[in-house]
């Protein structure tokens, strides 16, 4: 098999692929250009929008020519795959501000050139289509029944599927067909939940243009409790640091299982296979891969100036003592730790409980735990009645709180 498909291959990018034999002599035979879609359904990716980019980036390397096509047009009705219910339908100018900000996430990332790599928007094809004559030159090529045996609108027939998603397939399929005609595109990649509209592209330019191109899926990544990757209590981790701060981020892959860190080293970083292993080999401690992934994730997404200051706050919350500017901050009146700040209120206003509830459960339960100047560890309190005050806070007018073992905050006393 090709060099490139091999090293997608060992880094657990492939899943099924249309034709990996012929797919493998079509790199063997020269740059291959390819595309990865993305629906600007939120104002920013999350880190599990970023499998196929990984492996775009991967190809790339390898001297292909990988377009990112933002769907500003496919958005406007979503896709069905992999979800239980209609999409919230958004307005077009909320489309469209969504397209700017991804497509800023993925520059920094895939750095644009417009040659080897660049982006497109199916807006631009889609959005003015004469419906009628669409359905005469694109629809007549799709049978209903086929389209039914795939899994996504199988699911969806559970739940109840709308007719305007039941397009979604037939929108998605174009796109190939417009991308292979303006940039001579015979790869569509992406996760394993598309298998069902890729092939169906490559049977449309295969009826259409009498060309054979390929799709290839990779595997839906799964933590190794089987919950859904990047997600955690609070919600996504996602690559807008308004949303997910560069410390939150760390901590998130700061915090892996162990069973899922060397299949995160490959798939999340770009260090050799040979270096993943001897990270992850027995003798190793895994704390130390678990930090060299954080570190290497972090500095991708946000730059190795954030990786390194989140890596400082994360040592600083374990360890004692240290930068402490990279963890999450919280500026609070000091006049409350005058006249007796009451723990409850304390993590509640901190933002690491989302109500007084919470936090009141929080201490009962044994997870709420203060910084001690005395030690320079924590203390754990179980009594909902006690106060902080100043003299809890240590010589800078500040102290930490940790909210079970993972989530800390950095308290600033403010005159």
């Amino acid at each position: 098999m090709n060099q490139a498909l091999e090293n997608l291959k060992t880094r657990g990018f492939f899943q099924q692929c249309t034709n990996p034999e012929g797919l493998s002599a079509l790199f063997d035979a020269g740059p291959v250009t390819f595309y990865v879609g993305c629906d600007p359904t939120g104002s920013s990716l999350h880190i599990g929008h970023m499998v196929p980019f990984f492996a775009y980036r991967h190809l790339r390397a390898a001297g292909h020519r990988g377009i990112a096509l933002l769907g500003g047009g496919t958005a406007r009705i979503g896709d069905p795959s992999g979800k239980t219910e209609l999409r919230k339908m958004l307005t077009y100018e909320q489309l469209d501000a969504n397209t700017a900000a991804i497509t800023k996430q993925l520059d920094h990332f895939l750095g644009f050139d417009g040659e080897g790599a660049r982006w497109a928007n199916n807006k631009d094809w889609l959005a003015d289509l004469n419906y009628i004559d669409f359905l005469r030159e694109i629809g007549s090529h799709f049978s209903v029944n086929r389209m039914l045996s795939f899994e996504a609108y199988k699911l969806r027939l559970e739940t109840g599927l709308s007719f305007i998603e039941f397009n979604y397939q037939l929108l998605q399929s174009y796109d190939f067909l417009e991308l292979y005609r303006r940039y001579g595109c015979r790869l569509q990649i992406g996760g394993d939940d598309q298998w069902g509209n890729i092939v169906a592209g490559a049977d449309l330019i295969r009826r259409i243009e009498g060309a054979e191109v390929f799709g290839m899926t990779f595997p839906l990544v799964t933590t190794a409790d089987g919950k859904k990757m990047g997600k955690t209590e609070k919600g996504a981790i996602f690559l807008d640091p308004g949303l997910t701060s560069p410390y939150e981020f760390f901590q998130y892959w700061r915090n892996v299982q162990d069973a899922d860190i060397r299949r995160f080293l490959l798939m999340f970083t770009f260090l050799p296979p040979e270096e993943c292993d001897a990270l992850t080999a027995p003798e190793r401690n895994p704390n130390e891969a678990k930090e060299r992934l954080a570190w290497e994730v972090t500095a991708l997404i946000h730059g190795k100036e954030e990786a390194d200051k989140a890596m400082a706050g994360a040592r600083a919350a374990f360890g004692g003592g240290g930068d402490k500017s990279g963890m999450p901050r919280a500026e609070l009146p000091r006049s409350r730790f005058l006249a007796g700040y009451n723990v409850v209120d304390l993590f509640t206003d901190a933002g690491l409980t989302p109500s007084k509830s919470e936090s009141r459960r929080l201490v009962q339960q044994g997870g709420a735990f203060v910084s001690a100047e005395s030690s320079g560890g924590f203390r754990v309190i179980t009594d909902v009645a006690v106060l902080l005050t100043e003299g809890d806070l240590d010589g800078e007018g500040e102290l930490i709180l940790r909210a079970g073992k993972k989530r800390y905050c950095r308290v600033v006393a403010a005159k």
